[in-house]
């Protein structure tokens, strides 16, 4: 086992993003970094995958079809509060006032579209901190 997969080891995550060619890029940056990902491209079916599992830590998109992100965010705080602690969100609609309004009411951290991966790894690493 090298060095990034014994830091990583057993850290699930739960990816949710709806534009699959950002989501199959971010699950694959998160793979080789040595965690064990689990890619959806929808609110219920995340809602599906944290009921079945157990993440360590939760990236969604925040505009997401059928369930967005902050009803996501919403259920999970009802349902396992530990996975809501560990919650990033990432968008590209940062002037949206609801939007705006839930990332400072939440304070949860926000990866802003476009990302680089570095930025994705950074932001996970400090969130299992």
């Amino acid at each position: 086992m090298t060095e990034k997969e014994e830091k990583t080891a057993k850290k699930k995550v739960l990816f949710i993003e709806d534009e699959l060619f950002v989501g199959r890029l971010c699950e694959r940056v998160l793979t080789n970094e040595g965690y064990e990902v689990d890619y959806v491209q929808d609110g219920r079916s995340a809602v599906e995958a944290a009921n079945k599992n157990t993440y360590d830590v939760c990236v969604s998109d925040i505009r997401l079809p059928g369930l967005t992100g902050i009803q996501l965010f919403e259920l999970i705080k009802a349902n396992q509060p530990q996975l809501a602690l560990h919650m990033i969100f990432i968008t590209g609609d940062t002037m949206n006032p609801t939007i705006q309004q839930f990332l400072q009411e939440s304070g949860m951290p926000c990866l802003v579209k476009p990302f680089t991966p570095s930025d994705l790894i950074a932001a996970v690493k400090e969130i299992l901190k």
